[in-house]
């Protein structure tokens, strides 16, 4: 294999290139003399005459002739015998090619230890190093330390996603917020939100995003939906922002994941309903999400400067008590994440090589985008659903029954089941879909509070512990509110026990806190606090 020029020095290239002189010389069938005559000016033997003469005759390169290091040139596989090669193999693939990923002196040991049991001489650790070097690099790294990391490191990116006008690609996707929350009113910590942003990739203007302290949802999905279509003038006013975040429109296609929440039933139905095309990444391929994913990375660095931060990984975070230092609320974040994106809006894309609104303003300018005239109905559209029977008392959904004045003309002439729309967050109301409309109903006792559908399930696990079979609406209210009072006297008491500690710290030591919890201390979930629906 001829070396490349870039590979050797100034000087080993001047010799190659007197070799070549002196072999282009030589005729077809040179003669004794002038075989000596060229042995003698090289000063080299006939055997090395003859196999540059070979090399430089089939390659017609010079850099056939330059010579090569002293010693074995390929490196490892030709160190060991066969038997031991086979051991040495088996090493590999069973105990260093693995998840665990053992280090090269573990798996030197390793190759020793089955090397004394089968009584071969063990190579040493260079020796075993240079023949790992011979493996392929991103299968190695690809069985050791998995799929994503050998991707971010070998696979290569030539292609670029990139589209023509605004909105024509939104991606949207979710992240735990890497800080802690805290109560409205005993300011204590709940944990860690869950954003649900939207970005067009044209422009790379932040659309809108959503605040949750639930798991994603089809819900969260909707509300950020909602919050990227609609005029954002009343709702930063609402928040005390008076800056501008002129963002808003129908999307014509959706870019997500695989999450469950984008193959619901409710997402496809809007996503059909308002002319979306929805596109999904390849499964564990999140680089077809680069523009949210940076995104995404942008926001959670704004929020490392927070109090309560959690840092990206825990070297970073050291003795940091993230939830003692805590003091945003959730709709306090909410504001804060508004300006943060405001500010990027403003500032140099390096993707794009411009500030993202002036880029917005310039492409809606030449294509103006689609607005939804009731976004209210746009959020209904994407809500989860079941299908319920409009019995004369109304509709049973969730152990709860709704009723609406408008059912009236509707009992007895509806043959098959109707469409029931509800927000997880709030139960206290429902959306039925009559003759191509949506009817709001509200519980059948207006005297009910307003509950979660975790509330609810939370209740009815309750019951059924309690040996009860049939659930009956005053039960489920009667149990939630039981569980919100003896909440409330939890926390008040809490909050007096921990000042009354505070005062009484200089008198004697504070106690040592048990090593965990008894195993039959009650468990109290904390109350969901909603953000509101936007209008």
């Amino acid at each position: 294999m001829a070396i490349d020029r870039n590979e050797v020095g100034d000087q080993e290239w001047e010799s190659a290139l007197a070799r070549a002189e002196v072999l282009r010389r030589l005729p077809n069938r040179p003669s004794p003399g002038e075989i000596a005559d060229a042995t003698a000016e090289l000063d080299v033997s006939r055997s090395t005459l003859f196999r540059w003469l070979k090399a430089f005759r089939e390659d017609q390169r010079v850099a056939v002739l330059v010579g090569r290091k002293p010693g074995r040139q390929r490196r490892g596989i030709d160190a060991f015998e066969p038997a031991l090669k086979a051991l040495v193999d088996e090493a590999i693939r069973t105990f260093y090619a693995t998840p665990e990923r053992p280090t090269l002196t573990r798996l030197w040991k390793h190759v020793c230890s089955a090397c004394r049991h089968n009584h071969l001489t063990p190579p040493s650790i260079r020796r075993l190093k240079g023949y790992i070097a011979t493996f392929d690099a991103e299968a190695m790294t690809r069985r050791r330390e998995g799929k994503a990391r050998a991707d971010a490191q070998f696979l290569a990116l030539p292609g670029e996603f990139s589209v023509k006008h605004p909105l024509q690609v939104v991606q949207i996707d979710h992240t735990k917020v890497d800080v802690t929350v805290v109560d409205p009113i005993e300011r204590q910590p709940i944990g860690r939100p869950i954003l649900t942003i939207a970005v067009d990739v044209c422009t790379r203007m932040v659309l809108g995003f959503y605040l949750s302290l639930e798991a994603p949802s089809v819900t969260s999905v909707a509300l950020c939906l909602t919050h990227a279509i609609i005029d954002k003038t009343r709702w930063l006013a609402d928040r005390g922002i008076s800056l501008e975040w002129p963002a808003s429109g129908l999307p014509e296609c959706i870019h997500v994941d695989n999450g469950a929440e984008f193959h619901s039933r409710a997402f496809k139905l809007g996503c059909d309903d308002h002319n979306f095309v929805v596109s999904y990444r390849p499964p564990g391929a999140p680089r077809f999400g680069g523009h949210i994913e940076r995104l995404i990375g942008t926001m959670m660095g704004a929020v490392h400067l927070l109090p309560g931060t959690h840092f990206s990984n825990v070297l970073d975070r050291g003795d940091y008590d993230s939830e003692g230092r805590a003091v945003m609320t959730m709709r306090e974040l909410e504001a804060w994440l508004a300006l943060e994106i405001i500010a990027y809006h403003s500032d140099l894309h390096r993707g794009i090589g411009r500030p993202p609104i002036a880029a917005w303003n310039e492409a809606i300018a030449a294509h103006p985008p689609r607005h939804v005239r009731d976004p209210l109905a746009f959020l209904i559209d994407f809500l989860p659903f079941e299908p319920r029977v409009l019995r004369r008392t109304g509709i049973h959904l969730n152990n709860i029954c709704y009723w609406s004045d408008g059912f009236a003309r509707w009992i007895g002439r509806c043959d098959d089941k109707v469409l029931v729309k509800y927000d997880p967050r709030d139960l206290h109301q429902v959306f039925v879909k009559l003759g191509g409309n949506y009817l709001m109903a509200p519980t059948r006792n207006p005297g009910r509070p307003a509950i979660t559908l975790w509330e609810q399930k939370a209740a009815l696990r309750v019951q059924r512990a309690r040996g009860r079979r049939e659930i009956d609406e005053e039960t489920i209210f009667q149990t939630i509110a039981a569980q919100r009072a003896l909440l409330d006297q939890a926390t008040r008491e809490t909050t007096q026990t921990r000042r009354l500690r505070a005062r009484r710290a200089h008198l004697q030591p504070r106690p040592a806190l048990p090593a965990s919890a008894p195993a039959d201390e009650p468990v109290i979930a904390l109350p969901h606090f909603p953000v509101e629906v936007w209008e």
